[in-house]
Protein backbone atom coordinates (compact mmCIF):
# COMPACT_ATOMS: atom_id res chain seq x y z
CA UNK A 1 0.00 0.00 0.00
CA UNK A 2 1.44 3.38 -1.05
CA UNK A 3 1.60 6.06 1.64
CA UNK A 4 2.37 9.77 1.32
CA UNK A 5 3.04 11.91 4.37
CA UNK A 6 2.07 15.57 4.54
CA UNK A 7 3.30 18.16 7.02
CA UNK A 8 3.72 21.91 7.33
CA UNK A 9 7.18 23.41 6.86
CA UNK A 10 10.49 22.31 5.38
CA UNK A 11 12.14 21.53 8.72
CA UNK A 12 9.21 19.32 9.74
CA UNK A 13 9.39 17.52 6.39
CA UNK A 14 13.15 16.96 6.74
CA UNK A 15 12.77 15.53 10.25
CA UNK A 16 9.93 13.27 9.14
CA UNK A 17 11.90 12.08 6.10
CA UNK A 18 14.75 11.11 8.43
CA UNK A 19 12.32 9.32 10.77
CA UNK A 20 10.97 7.29 7.85
CA UNK A 21 14.51 6.46 6.71
CA UNK A 22 15.32 5.11 10.17
CA UNK A 23 12.17 2.99 9.99
CA UNK A 24 13.35 1.72 6.58
CA UNK A 25 10.21 3.07 4.95
CA UNK A 26 10.68 4.56 1.50
CA UNK A 27 7.62 6.86 1.59
CA UNK A 28 7.47 10.41 0.21
CA UNK A 29 6.96 13.45 2.40
CA UNK A 30 5.22 16.55 1.07
CA UNK A 31 6.08 19.89 2.69
CA UNK A 32 3.39 22.55 2.71
CA UNK A 33 4.86 26.02 3.17
CA UNK A 34 2.25 28.47 4.35
CA UNK A 35 1.40 29.76 7.82
CA UNK A 36 -2.37 29.55 7.44
CA UNK A 37 -2.95 31.16 10.85
CA UNK A 38 -2.21 34.59 9.39
CA UNK A 39 -3.34 36.64 6.43
CA UNK A 40 -6.27 36.44 3.97
CA UNK A 41 -7.67 33.03 3.05
CA UNK A 42 -10.88 33.67 1.13
CA UNK A 43 -9.61 32.83 -2.39
CA UNK A 44 -6.63 30.71 -1.42
CA UNK A 45 -7.93 27.59 -3.20
CA UNK A 46 -8.83 29.49 -6.37
CA UNK A 47 -6.27 32.28 -6.79
CA UNK A 48 -2.86 33.04 -5.22
CA UNK A 49 -3.09 36.82 -5.72
CA UNK A 50 -4.34 38.02 -2.32
CA UNK A 51 -2.19 35.56 -0.42
CA UNK A 52 0.89 36.44 -2.46
CA UNK A 53 0.32 40.17 -1.86
CA UNK A 54 0.14 39.52 1.88
CA UNK A 55 3.42 37.59 2.02
CA UNK A 56 5.13 40.11 -0.25
CA UNK A 57 4.21 42.82 2.26
CA UNK A 58 5.21 40.73 5.30
CA UNK A 59 8.57 39.63 3.93
CA UNK A 60 9.26 42.91 2.12
CA UNK A 61 10.40 40.87 -0.85
CA UNK A 62 9.98 40.72 -4.61
CA UNK A 63 9.89 36.91 -4.59
CA UNK A 64 7.39 35.42 -7.03
CA UNK A 65 4.96 34.29 -4.34
CA UNK A 66 2.25 33.68 -6.94
CA UNK A 67 4.37 30.98 -8.54
CA UNK A 68 5.20 29.35 -5.20
CA UNK A 69 1.56 29.36 -4.11
CA UNK A 70 0.47 27.95 -7.46
CA UNK A 71 2.92 25.09 -6.90
CA UNK A 72 1.47 24.49 -3.45
CA UNK A 73 -2.06 24.40 -4.88
CA UNK A 74 -0.91 21.89 -7.49
CA UNK A 75 0.25 19.62 -4.66
CA UNK A 76 -3.32 19.38 -3.36
CA UNK A 77 -4.51 18.44 -6.83
CA UNK A 78 -1.94 15.65 -7.04
CA UNK A 79 -2.90 14.39 -3.58
CA UNK A 80 -6.56 14.27 -4.56
CA UNK A 81 -5.83 12.41 -7.82
CA UNK A 82 -3.41 9.86 -6.39
CA UNK A 83 -4.40 6.48 -4.99
CA UNK A 84 -1.99 6.64 -2.03
CA UNK A 85 -2.95 6.67 1.61
CA UNK A 86 -2.34 10.18 2.98
CA UNK A 87 -1.04 10.75 6.51
CA UNK A 88 -1.28 14.35 7.75
CA UNK A 89 1.11 15.09 10.62
CA UNK A 90 -0.04 17.92 12.88
CA UNK A 91 0.59 19.45 16.26
CA UNK A 92 -1.62 21.52 18.50
CA UNK A 93 -1.21 24.90 16.85
CA UNK A 94 -3.43 27.01 14.64
CA UNK A 95 -1.24 26.64 11.55
CA UNK A 96 -0.96 22.85 11.83
CA UNK A 97 -4.68 22.45 12.52
CA UNK A 98 -5.55 24.61 9.53
CA UNK A 99 -3.22 22.49 7.38
CA UNK A 100 -5.14 19.40 8.51
CA UNK A 101 -8.43 21.06 7.61
CA UNK A 102 -7.20 22.19 4.22
CA UNK A 103 -6.04 18.69 3.32
CA UNK A 104 -9.36 17.28 4.56
CA UNK A 105 -11.19 19.72 2.28
CA UNK A 106 -9.25 18.63 -0.78
CA UNK A 107 -9.61 14.92 0.03
CA UNK A 108 -13.23 15.06 1.17
CA UNK A 109 -14.29 12.97 -1.83
CA UNK A 110 -11.78 10.24 -0.97
CA UNK A 111 -12.18 10.00 2.83
CA UNK A 112 -11.03 6.37 2.95
CA UNK A 113 -7.50 7.55 2.10
CA UNK A 114 -7.06 10.16 4.81
CA UNK A 115 -5.13 9.46 8.03
CA UNK A 116 -3.50 11.56 10.72
CA UNK A 117 -0.59 11.43 13.15
CA UNK A 118 -1.20 13.68 16.16
CA UNK A 119 1.53 15.37 18.16
CA UNK A 120 1.03 17.16 21.45
CA UNK A 121 3.06 18.84 24.17
CA UNK A 122 3.59 15.60 26.12
CA UNK A 123 5.26 14.01 23.08
CA UNK A 124 8.12 16.49 23.48
CA UNK A 125 9.23 14.44 26.51
CA UNK A 126 10.32 11.57 24.23
CA UNK A 127 14.11 11.28 24.56
CA UNK A 128 15.98 13.10 21.78
CA UNK A 129 18.68 11.73 19.49
CA UNK A 130 21.53 12.45 21.89
CA UNK A 131 19.80 10.64 24.76
CA UNK A 132 19.04 13.87 26.58
CA UNK A 133 15.52 14.57 27.87
CA UNK A 134 13.05 15.96 25.36
CA UNK A 135 12.42 19.65 24.92
CA UNK A 136 10.55 21.58 27.57
CA UNK A 137 8.21 23.13 25.03
CA UNK A 138 6.26 26.36 25.15
CA UNK A 139 4.39 27.73 28.15
CA UNK A 140 1.15 27.70 26.15
CA UNK A 141 1.74 24.00 25.25
CA UNK A 142 1.36 24.77 21.55
CA UNK A 143 3.19 22.38 19.23
CA UNK A 144 4.10 22.20 15.56
CA UNK A 145 5.64 19.23 13.79
CA UNK A 146 8.81 21.23 13.22
CA UNK A 147 9.45 21.22 16.99
CA UNK A 148 10.07 17.45 17.06
CA UNK A 149 13.26 15.51 16.34
CA UNK A 150 13.43 12.55 13.93
CA UNK A 151 13.61 10.17 16.90
CA UNK A 152 10.46 11.64 18.41
CA UNK A 153 8.64 11.40 15.08
CA UNK A 154 9.87 7.82 14.65
CA UNK A 155 8.25 6.92 17.97
CA UNK A 156 4.94 8.36 16.72
CA UNK A 157 4.90 6.52 13.35
CA UNK A 158 2.79 3.62 14.68
CA UNK A 159 0.11 6.03 15.92
CA UNK A 160 -1.02 7.13 12.44
CA UNK A 161 -4.70 6.23 12.13
CA UNK A 162 -7.65 6.77 9.78
CA UNK A 163 -9.90 9.80 10.19
CA UNK A 164 -13.60 9.04 10.25
CA UNK A 165 -15.79 10.18 7.36
CA UNK A 166 -17.87 12.29 9.74
CA UNK A 167 -14.82 14.07 11.11
CA UNK A 168 -13.38 14.68 7.64
CA UNK A 169 -16.66 16.37 6.67
CA UNK A 170 -16.47 18.55 9.76
CA UNK A 171 -12.82 19.46 9.16
CA UNK A 172 -13.57 20.37 5.53
CA UNK A 173 -16.47 22.55 6.65
CA UNK A 174 -14.28 24.31 9.22
CA UNK A 175 -11.75 25.07 6.47
CA UNK A 176 -14.48 26.63 4.36
CA UNK A 177 -15.68 28.66 7.35
CA UNK A 178 -12.15 29.91 8.01
CA UNK A 179 -11.83 30.98 4.37
CA UNK A 180 -15.17 32.73 4.38
CA UNK A 181 -14.40 34.62 7.61
CA UNK A 182 -11.16 35.85 5.99
CA UNK A 183 -9.88 37.25 9.30
CA UNK A 184 -6.49 38.85 9.88
CA UNK A 185 -5.50 35.95 12.15
CA UNK A 186 -6.89 32.60 13.25
CA UNK A 187 -6.41 31.25 16.77
CA UNK A 188 -6.73 27.75 18.27
CA UNK A 189 -8.71 27.85 21.51
CA UNK A 190 -9.98 24.65 23.14
CA UNK A 191 -9.34 22.90 19.81
CA UNK A 192 -11.64 25.38 18.07
CA UNK A 193 -10.46 27.85 15.43
CA UNK A 194 -11.58 31.42 16.03
CA UNK A 195 -11.05 34.58 14.02
CA UNK A 196 -9.11 37.54 15.40
CA UNK A 197 -7.12 40.65 14.52
CA UNK A 198 -3.57 41.95 15.00
CA UNK A 199 -4.58 44.12 17.96
CA UNK A 200 -3.23 41.91 20.76
CA UNK A 201 0.04 41.26 18.91
CA UNK A 202 0.54 44.99 18.34
CA UNK A 203 -0.21 45.81 21.97
CA UNK A 204 2.27 43.18 23.13
CA UNK A 205 4.99 44.62 20.89
CA UNK A 206 4.30 48.12 22.20
CA UNK A 207 4.40 46.87 25.78
CA UNK A 208 7.69 45.05 25.19
CA UNK A 209 9.25 48.03 23.41
CA UNK A 210 8.95 50.38 26.37
CA UNK A 211 10.35 53.93 26.52
CA UNK A 212 14.04 52.97 26.07
CA UNK A 213 15.80 51.93 22.87
CA UNK A 214 15.98 48.16 22.46
CA UNK A 215 17.07 45.91 19.60
CA UNK A 216 14.09 44.95 17.44
CA UNK A 217 15.30 41.35 17.57
CA UNK A 218 14.91 41.37 21.36
CA UNK A 219 11.38 42.77 21.18
CA UNK A 220 10.30 40.36 18.45
CA UNK A 221 11.85 37.39 20.24
CA UNK A 222 10.07 38.20 23.48
CA UNK A 223 6.76 38.55 21.64
CA UNK A 224 7.22 35.16 19.97
CA UNK A 225 7.27 33.55 23.42
CA UNK A 226 3.93 35.05 24.44
CA UNK A 227 0.60 33.30 24.14
CA UNK A 228 -1.59 34.45 21.27
CA UNK A 229 -3.23 31.07 20.55
CA UNK A 230 -1.17 30.93 17.37
CA UNK A 231 2.59 30.64 17.06
CA UNK A 232 3.96 34.07 16.20
CA UNK A 233 6.84 33.79 13.72
CA UNK A 234 9.79 36.17 13.52
CA UNK A 235 8.73 37.37 10.06
CA UNK A 236 5.27 38.32 11.31
CA UNK A 237 6.66 39.95 14.47
CA UNK A 238 9.07 42.11 12.45
CA UNK A 239 6.32 43.02 9.98
CA UNK A 240 4.03 44.17 12.77
CA UNK A 241 6.91 46.25 14.15
CA UNK A 242 7.30 47.89 10.72
CA UNK A 243 3.57 48.58 10.61
CA UNK A 244 3.71 50.18 14.06
CA UNK A 245 6.64 52.36 12.93
CA UNK A 246 4.68 53.42 9.84
CA UNK A 247 1.67 54.25 12.02
CA UNK A 248 3.86 56.38 14.31
CA UNK A 249 3.26 54.14 17.32
CA UNK A 250 6.90 52.99 17.49
CA UNK A 251 10.04 55.04 16.93
CA UNK A 252 12.95 53.52 15.05
CA UNK A 253 16.70 53.97 15.05
CA UNK A 254 17.63 52.40 11.75
CA UNK A 255 15.55 51.69 8.63
CA UNK A 256 12.22 49.85 8.43
CA UNK A 257 13.46 47.79 5.47
CA UNK A 258 16.14 46.30 7.75
CA UNK A 259 14.11 46.30 10.95
CA UNK A 260 15.81 43.17 12.31
CA UNK A 261 18.97 45.30 12.65
CA UNK A 262 17.21 48.38 14.04
CA UNK A 263 16.36 49.58 17.54
CA UNK A 264 12.86 50.51 18.65
CA UNK A 265 11.07 52.34 21.43
CA UNK A 266 7.64 53.74 22.06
Amino acid sequence: MNTTHVTNGDYAAQALTEALRRAERDEPVIALRDDLAVGPLREIDESPLARAAFWRQVLNSAIDFEDELDEQQALFGRLARSDAQIVVWHGQSAADQLTLRRVAFHLRNAPQRLNEAKLNHDDLSIATDDGAPGRVGRDDRATAVGMFSPKQLLAKLPTAAPISVLRISRLALEWQEAKYANAETRRLRDNMLVSSTWADVDEALLDLAGPEWQPARQIAGAAMGRRFDFMLSDSIAFWRCRELVTAGRLKIRGTPSEISLAELRR
